[in-house]
């Protein structure tokens, strides 16, 4: 297999050839053993069924055994449960090989499963960011004896962290667990698709010493891929096709909700489709059964939201479906990447649009894929709220930390950046004065308003930096079926006139409310035949600059390459066409409506047009609306005016209102720990960044105007 081979470890290659029984390793895991082998920091990435996991571990097993590592020396962190528990067979059978062993530690592990790793430390723990704090902070856990021989990190799908505050966290708790080791950890993160690996690499070592490297081989000779978009204008549509198309084989369909994911399950069924759902509200045993059930099946659909995006194996796919448009190219990569994996197979996707705004989406989406774009994987900036939380969990691991010391433990240089270490005694004393704190002679603790504020659930709260709905646990006698937020059953039922919704939509069935315990947030439920609600709290992820603008080149007739489009795609794209004569290439456009407003066509993205809005603010009343494409100004604006002000508006003057910014800071976790004016900058920093501002200046400022 080549030098990099032979540097592996006698038993590791003994275990490679005879007990996996490989006749090679793939481009990624030779390329992966040398730098491991020497400590190296490495952001690895691959397509989906690259062999990351086995990239990382091999090597990794191989420092074990010529390196005598003993006691919990590897973490293996991911982003969802259900993803820790597919990887615990595969690593442990390969822990087995050289007598070492795997355990798994998350949310929906018992106490007694802990307590026995706890008095027999394995030598690999499975885990989330959010249980490596609970073990930081928890009485029950000696962190310092338990962490001592911690070596190396495996950070899995590290793109679905480093995008938002999860990633902020987890650097943290990891500086924290350093600390404790009194060594730099080894950190190999592995992701399927990234358009800025090196930037990743900076942000995931900024704190490290340690030689780092990007690793990103050639993909490897071509697998044949095949992508259609069809038009199929509803969902109840979407259900008649999939019912129709490519009977006997094992269909993923993913759906970007899990309101529609349970909507589409019923109107599968309806059509005699054997059909599983996998959403992240169902129980943990409902989604096990669906997912085993279906990775043993033929002729079957499974409905899913991204839960299934992440690598989780569910059997030898046959085909991927999406209805409508995913959030971004990277999303659609990964599920692309779930087919094509039996020898002689293609890697396949049928994109149903179920209307004319997803149908435009779908195909800009698929003309940047053609074009090879991916999007870039920026951590957002100023996580100003974070330090207020490291600092109340700091004070609770440690039973008191020191008030001008606390900071040493989150790294050299501060791990969240210059702009933080410089607030960290000001966030220290607001969060003192707001009696979330206490400051014993310079010893900082956890205050009892600070525990009747976090301490709920063994301070959960504190532990999670994402805001999570009330919800209520759906069961069928014993069994608990899955989750739902209390705003469905506060849902007025148009059949009985009653308070509360009479039947529920989960995991693809209809289920009769039985009873509902408000105290224990327990609902009852029995099986039924009628139509039940479904219905989840969540916002869609905002259409970025580079699919925006998508969508205008798809109206102006641009045609995604290598995607073939069906005969109702294609006649209905040209029927939109039509219906917007006056897009133009090179600029905004005014549009003057029925109702006497203008709509201002900027296809630059909701984040730039919140800025482009502003521009015009001295021209119009007030914005009717704000969306991923336009901004409608109110009836009354003054369409020459807009134009005057548009060339000569200066960007770099720009300030969003503070009313905008306050209502975001609200969505904002521990936002309620900083002063207004902190949380405020945090809003206005991830709403403009220099990306924000690059796209403003490049939308075209100057506006056509049409009497369309």
């Amino acid at each position: 297999m080549g030098d990099a081979f032979d540097q592996l470890h006698p038993a590791v290659q003994h275990h490679i050839v005879n007990s996996l029984g490989w006749r090679t390793l793939r481009p990624l895991q030779l390329e992966t053993i040398g730098p491991i082998l020497a400590g190296e920091h490495i952001v690895a990435t691959a397509p989906t069924a690259g062999g990351k996991t086995e990239a990382a571990m091999l090597p990794l097993f191989s420092r074990m055994l010529s390196d005598d590592w003993r006691g919990l020396t590897v973490l293996y962190v991911c982003p969802l449960r259900a993803l820790l528990n597919n990887l615990h067979d595969r690593l442990s059978r390969y822990a087995a090989f050289f007598g070492r062993t795997c355990g798994l530690w998350h949310g929906d592990i018992g106490q007694p499963e802990r307590k026995r790793m706890l008095a027999d430390p394995p030598d690999i723990l499975l885990t989330t960011p959010e249980s490596l704090e609970s073990m930081l902070v928890s009485s029950g856990v000696d962190h310092a004896r338990w962490f001592s021989n911690v070596r190396a990190v495996v950070i899995d799908e590290v793109h679905a962290f480093a995008g938002d505050d999860r990633g902020w966290h987890l650097l943290a708790v990891l500086e924290r667990i350093s600390h404790l080791v009194g060594t730099e950890i080894q950190r190999i993160a592995l992701s399927a698709t990234v358009g800025n690996p090196e930037e990743l690499l900076g942000w995931l070592t900024a704190t490290c010493t340690g030689a780092r490297l990007v690793v990103n081989p050639p993909a490897e000779a071509g697998v044949p891929i095949e992508v259609t978009l069809d038009f199929v204008g509803s969902l109840d549509n979407a259900g008649l096709v999939i019912s129709r198309l490519h009977r006997g084989e094992k269909r993923l369909v993913f759906v970007d909700s899990r309101s529609r994911a349970e909507e589409l399950a019923v109107a599968l069924r309806v059509h005699g489709v054997t059909t599983f759902v996998s959403h992240g509200s169902l129980g943990v045993s409902e989604r096990r059964r669906a997912e085993a059930a279906f990775a043993e099946a033929r002729d079957c659909v499974i409905v899913a939201t991204s839960t299934l995006e992440l690598g989780i194996d569910v059997g030898d796919l046959d085909r991927v479906i999406q209805i409508d448009a995913p959030s971004s190219v990277a999303s659609f990569l990964q599920r692309l990447g779930r087919t094509g994996r039996r020898p002689g197979s293609v890697r396949n996707a049928l994109f149903l649009a179920t209307d004319d705004d997803q149908l435009l989406r779908c195909a800009s989406l698929l003309l940047r894929w053609s074009e090879g774009f991916v999007e870039p994987v920026v951590p957002p900036p100023l996580p100003y709220h974070l330090v207020a939380q490291q600092v109340m969990a700091l004070a609770l691991q440690e039973h008191g930390i020191g008030r001008w010391t606390w900071s040493e433990w989150l790294g050299t240089p501060f791990v969240f950046g210059e702009s933080c270490a410089a607030a960290v005694d000001e966030i220290t004393e607001h969060l003192l004065t707001l009696g979330f704190l206490h400051d014993a002679e310079g010893i900082l603790g956890i205050s009892r308003q600070g525990e009747a504020e976090f301490g709920r659930k063994h301070f959960l709260e504190l532990l999670a930096v994402f805001t999570s709905p009330p919800m209520f646990s759906v069961r069928h006698g014993s069994r608990e079926i899955g989750l739902v937020p209390d705003e469905v059953l506060l849902t007025r039922s148009s059949a009985t006139g009653g308070g509360g919704a009479s039947a529920l939509l989960l995991a693809g069935r209809t289920w009769a409310v039985l009873n509902v315990d408000w105290t224990r947030r327990v609902v009852d439920v029995e099986p039924s035949e009628g139509h039940g609600v479904a219905k989840w709290r969540g916002v869609g992820m905002p259409l970025s600059y580079e699919l925006s603008t998508g969508v205008r080149e798809v109206l102006l007739g641009a045609r995604p390459a290598g995607v073939e489009l069906s005969r109702r795609a294609v006649e209905r794209l040209d029927g939109l066409r039509e219906e917007y004569p006056w897009v133009q290439a090179a600029t905004t456009t005014l549009v003057a409506q029925p109702n006497g407003s203008v709509r201002w066509w900027t296809f630059a993205g909701l984040t730039a047009n919140l800025w482009l809005a502003e521009m015009v603010r001295d021209c119009r009343k007030e914005v009717a609306m704000i969306d991923d494409l336009s901004v409608i100004l109110d009836a009354g604006t003054n369409v020459s005016e807009i134009r005057t002000r548009l060339d000569a508006v200066a960007v770099v003057d720009l300030r969003l209102p503070q009313h905008l910014l306050a209502d975001v800071a609200k969505r904002l976790k521990f936002s309620d720990c900083l002063a207004g004016t902190r949380s405020s900058a945090v809003v206005a920093a991830r709403l403009c960044a220099d990306a924000a501002i690059d796209t403003i200046s490049s939308c075209g400022l100057s506006a056509y105007v049409s009497d369309s």
